[in-house]
């Protein structure tokens, strides 16, 4: 590590040492992650990411180059009441140099490598495009004009009309899907288009994140027999400039797929159309409302999780309740320990699971029944 040998506790130069943060570090917004709050923090020259507590991100996000560990130890105890000591100091820079985290320290060590993907006949993934973020740019320039504030509202609001038809016309949509679900041509057409509508919902994820700033990793098809999907990684998504952005990263899928519905919806209600036709299109509004409400359930790894992660500003949500849930079941005297904010998040998310499933087996149990007793 670059810099003195001693620390701010010691005398001449150490004092004077002006430490610097490496820019391309990626500091988070502080998330309750178990009991503690902690910042997000990711290498991406290295691909490492780790956590930091309040008070290392304190010490560590006023490191700019212009601030000596003097003057950085005294706005600590400035604003905890105490002074660090030599051995904290030591600890703490031998840990970010080490790291190669600070300007000037040796260059940071690759994490390690990703294992070969290995494809078989049942299971498996491959790349689309050889340079996904130069795709998600040209896409995103192709649509930035539906990404202004004023055309998202209108686009918002526009695709929450699919859902009022599908639910207006329930037992029409339900009848419509009941019937091409016995014809095999129409079914096929129908697999075909929610299977689109599944690869338009991904790279939704991929150009919003672009035009918030964020980066695609990677574009591709992956199997599961005999389920085929698209997938858009978005790298540095928890690392996004503002909670509004990483909402609309994780929300945009699911409104692209009820926008995909848009179309189909007008000519569902005002075009001539046979019987199959009309059949085959009311099937794909039910299933379509369906698929993109599900993706909004707060269960990982929807889209749905991600959103209640960002607006409760946690990490691991889901393990980290469980966690505490089990402890307060046992009685544990640890669960007490937590901080009321983090108590309150919790509680609350696994009673909305709690309610998100209740709701979804009494929709999907009026589903099957209509689909069932459809004439």
């Amino acid at each position: 590590m670059s810099g003195p040998a001693t620390t701010a506790g010691g005398a001449g130069a150490a004092a004077e040492y002006r430490p610097r943060l490496r820019e391309s570090l990626l500091v988070g917004d502080p998330v309750l992650h178990g009991a503690r709050t902690v910042h997000l923090v990711k290498d991406p020259d290295s691909g490492r990411s780790f956590e930091l507590g309040v008070k290392e991100h304190f010490l560590v996000s006023r490191m700019d180059g212009t601030r000596t560990l003097q003057e950085l130890g005294a706005d600590y105890a400035a604003a905890y009441g105490k002074r660090l000591g030599d051995g904290h100091w030591g600890s703490l820079l031998s840990t970010l140099g080490s790291r190669g985290l600070l300007d000037g320290s040796p260059a940071p060590a690759p994490a390690e490598e990703q294992p070969e993907r290995t494809n078989g006949l049942l299971s498996g993934s491959v790349r689309m495009v050889a340079d996904a973020p130069r795709t998600a740019a040209r896409l995103h320039a192709a649509v930035r004009p539906l990404l202004s504030r004023p055309a998202v509202v209108v686009l918002l609001l526009a695709s929450l009309a699919p859902v009022a038809a599908v639910a207006a016309r329930f037992a029409d949509v339900a009848a419509g899907t009941a019937r091409t679900f016995t014809e095999p041509a129409m079914l096929f057409a129908l697999v075909a288009l929610v299977w689109l509508s599944t690869a338009l919902h991904e790279l939704a994820h991929g150009v919003t994140a672009h035009h918030a700033g964020g980066r695609v990793g990677e574009i591709g098809l992956r199997w599961r027999l005999p389920v085929v999907i698209m997938y858009c990684t978005v790298e540095d998504f928890a690392h996004l400039p503002s909670t509004g952005r990483r909402v609309a990263v994780a929300v945009a899928g699911a409104v692209v797929n009820l926008l995909f519905l848009l179309p189909f919806l007008a000519l569902w209600l005002l075009a001539p159309l046979d019987g199959l036709t009309a059949d085959l299109l009311a099937a794909l509004l039910l299933i379509g409302v369906v698929q993109a409400l599900m993706m909004l359930l707060p269960i990982p790894p929807l889209d749905g999780y991600k959103i209640v992660e960002q607006w409760t500003h946690t990490a691991q949500l889901a393990a980290s309740a469980r966690t505490w849930m089990m402890l307060r079941v046992r009685r544990d005297p640890a669960a007490t320990a937590y901080p009321a904010r983090a108590r309150r998040v919790y509680g609350g998310y696994v009673a909305l699971v709690f309610a998100s499933l209740a709701v979804l087996a009494t929709g999907g149990g009026l589903l099957v029944h209509a689909l069932l007793t459809a004439t």
